[in-house]
């Protein structure tokens, strides 16, 4: 079994491929003084140029976990989701509220896709 890990630093990579999936690390937003609905379109935006670099795409997408700084969000999040998911090719998806490691963010994303 091989195991690829793409942009790999010292504490994580961005992303690991093995067995015909890829497993992204949480994205977060790099637009931090945006609400919500914009942080969710930059992560989602980071999340397409991964799965692009990794011969993948959204539509590949299998499960998603979505952490918001609060649920009070969830509407301006899934706004950009729903924009931006592809019908017909809707993953599994958990959404939580959780405290992120910076206060600033407002979403973090994990997802596992199909290569």
């Amino acid at each position: 079994m091989s195991i690829y890990r793409h942009k790999q630093g010292a504490r994580l990579a961005e992303a690991v491929v093995t067995n015909g999936l890829i497993f992204l690390a949480g994205q977060v937003p790099e637009n931090t003084e945006a609400d919500a609905k914009a942080q969710t379109e930059n992560v989602l935006g980071q999340i397409d140029a991964l799965l692009a670099e990794l011969d993948s795409d959204k539509s590949k997408i299998v499960d998603v976990t979505i952490f918001l700084a609060s649920l009070a969000d969830y509407d301006a999040m899934n706004a950009a989701w729903d924009a931006w998911v592809p019908a017909g090719n809707v993953p599994a998806r958990a959404t939580v509220e959780a405290k992120l490691a910076n206060p600033a963010w407002k979403v973090e994303i994990k997802l596992v896709a199909a290569r």
